[in-house]
């Protein structure tokens, strides 16, 4: 959520610079694809070969085919982009006929299983399904969000929960979360597995996605008592508005409302007009579906998808996450009352033992992707209930023999894994740290105060975290308690793929490398890998001008010589970011390539 401004910057910029080819803005505010046409395009020019040994779905689908993808997976199998796309397209239409929230039933005879993130880990999926079993008629599910990312195996989770709502689909429920968003998957990971699993189909498959994300229901109500949304509320949720939103406008959370206005799409358009579409009979898209939401409908939906619960009473900006925000008790039990409901029922947020209960009970967050941080680092867990029944928790963790690890171990585990991304975050910046210590080390004898290092800190990283604390597990004191400042970087460092670049550019390269790899693939519009040098100083200088980078020309094109290894003009800017890694000295690995170092979130239970 922290990129949205970012976003907002560079589509309005880019969109100047590149006047002759709107493409990047029609991807995000046009919505003219046709389905017949399309269908015809995307599925049926798609050829399943004689020599395909993979899974065959038969449609209509039944749940004998459940099991054959199920299986398929477990053998490590990849479904044909044929049918992967014949699920996304069947998926739509049925989607397209369902309200903003789905409203069903239970009784105390028939219960509702609720799971929470899964992020691509499908052995969670897998021994859910065996602890609990298959979606069917009497065994309905609710699954809320985030699928998808991180994870290695997005697209098989994505495509067993499709197939199975297919063929229940009055008894598996989705609800979209805020990794159901295509900006979302450019920086953690789901694109990159399509495209690496499918390197011929998988730009198609991913332009379907855009859309059918925006369909995915909002939210599901449970016998008008129980609201299961994936992030939160706030004091502004409009429960009634919600309803009518036109969901299908929000195509990414990180492009809000007027960051770029409708005069200057026009403009694009009319720039390109007569030009011939790549789709087959695509025409202008009706100004019905062009349209965007409004500012306020848009900050409903985000405070859906990314809030989160917090003790202290009130309604306050989601400061860890840059968007959404924190609701208090108060929050919650004005709401519930407002709408006469009992319970609300989220994700969002990994939790040790897999679930958390908060706010007198009347909110219970389930997170069922176990060991999301490192192995053992937490369990995951379900919900199963039914009308007047007390919700009951399932927790179970994936390991080699499925057992549950000692809380001690996955305290442990976790506190590792934070303190790693930690030293990450200090050797990103060891340039400007270097020089906050210097500052307090008058007598140059490079020894400071823990008070002095401390302070340090947090003036440069801004973290909020109890740097005294932390001191012991960062670095070298003294017996008179005076750090070694120089000791912070000890047990790291950046490795430098060229002896040339200079320290301060690796660290801006290694420290803004995300968003740097997601504008990469915005302007990388046929996802070759390259881009020309001339695109990669327009993006740079974009990315500069917005976080205020204070790198000269010189050195960018400096850099970009670097980066063009064969001197053919162009640059493999994702092989080059990958370049740049960081070494832990004490580490059994040869590389750091943490995916959580970039995660909207941090360990909710840390020493931090």
């Amino acid at each position: 959520m922290q990129l949205s401004k970012f976003f907002s910057f560079v589509l309005e910029n880019y969109a100047h610079t590149h006047k002759e080819d709107p493409a990047l803005v029609d991807r995000l505010f046009e919505n003219s694809l046709r389905d017949t046409q399309d269908r015809q395009y995307y599925v049926e020019l798609v050829k399943v070969p004689d020599f395909y040994d993979g899974p065959r779905l038969q449609f209509p689908l039944t749940f004998t085919d459940i099991d054959l993808l199920l299986e398929a997976f477990r053998q490590q199998q990849i479904l044909h982009a044929h049918y992967v796309l014949e699920v996304l397209f069947e998926t739509k239409k049925v989607l397209k006929q369902m309200p903003n929230f789905t409203h069903i039933k239970t009784s105390p005879s028939k219960e509702i299983t609720i799971c929470g993130d899964l992020h691509g880990k499908l052995d969670d999926l897998l021994l859910i399904f065996y602890k609990n079993g298959l979606p069917s008629e009497k065994n309905p599910y609710v699954f809320n969000g985030d699928f998808v990312d991180r994870g290695k195996n997005s697209i098989e989770i994505l495509m067993v929960l499709l197939v199975s709502f297919l063929v229940y689909p009055n008894n598996l429920h989705l609800n979209r979360g805020n990794h159901e968003d295509f900006m979302m998957n450019l920086r953690y990971g789901f694109t990159r597995e399509v495209l690496h699993k499918y390197k011929l189909h998988g730009k198609k498959i991913l332009e379907i996605l855009e859309e059918f994300y925006t369909w995915l229901p909002i939210g599901t109500i449970i016998d008008n008592e129980i609201l299961v949304i994936h992030g939160g509320i706030s004091e502004s949720t409009d429960l009634n508005l919600l309803h009518q939103i036109e969901r299908s406008k929000m195509k990414t959370v990180l492009m809000p409302p007027g960051s770029i206005n409708r005069g200057q799409i026009a403009d694009l358009t009319r720039s390109k007009a007569g030009a011939t579409s790549t789709l087959p009979g695509k025409g202008a898209s009706d100004d019905s579906h062009s349209e965007q939401l409004s500012k306020y409908e848009w900050e409903q939906i985000i405070d859906l998808l990314w809030s989160d619960p917090r003790g202290k009473k009130g309604c306050y900006p989601n400061t860890r996450r840059g968007g959404g925000c924190y609701f208090g008790p108060d929050v919650t039990s004005r709401f519930l009352n407002k709408y006469q409901l009992k319970m609300l029922i989220r994700s969002h947020e990994c939790k040790p033992d897999g679930y958390e209960i908060c706010h007198d009970g009347k909110v219970i967050t389930v997170f069922s992707a176990s060991n999301y941080y490192e192995e053992g680092s937490n369990r995951g867990a379900y919900i199963r209930l039914g009308y007047g029944t007390t919700p009951r928790f399932f927790q179970y963790q994936v390991t080699s023999s499925s057992c549950l690890s000692p809380l001690h171990q996955s305290v442990h585990a976790m506190e590792s894994s934070a303190l790693r991304i930690l030293k990450e975050r200090m050797i990103s910046q060891k340039t400007d740290l270097t020089h906050a210590f210097q500052l307090q080390d008058r007598s140059r004898s490079g020894k400071i105060s823990v008070a002095q290092w401390a302070f340090s800190m947090e003036s440069t990283l801004g973290l909020n975290l109890p740097w005294r604390s932390l001191s012991s597990h960062l670095v070298n004191t003294d017996e008179d308690g005076n750090v070694d400042y120089m000791s912070s970087f000890q047990d790291i460092h950046i490795e430098k793929p060229v002896k040339k670049v200079k320290s301060t550019v690796l660290e801006t390269l290694y420290r803004y490398r995300s968003d740097l790899k997601i504008l990469f693939n915005i302007i990388d519009s046929d996802h070759s890998g390259l881009i020309s040098m001339e695109e990669f100083r327009t993006m740079w200088k974009l990315f500069s001008a917005h976080y205020n980078v204070c790198i000269d020309d010189l050195q960018v094109d400096e850099l970009a010589n670097i980066m063009d290894l064969n001197k053919d003009g162009s640059i493999d800017f994702n092989e080059f970011l990958k370049a740049f890694y960081v070494v832990h000295k004490y580490d059994n690995l040869n590389k750091s390539n943490t995916n959580i170092a970039n995660d909207d979130r941090r360990p909710p239970s840390t020493s931090f």
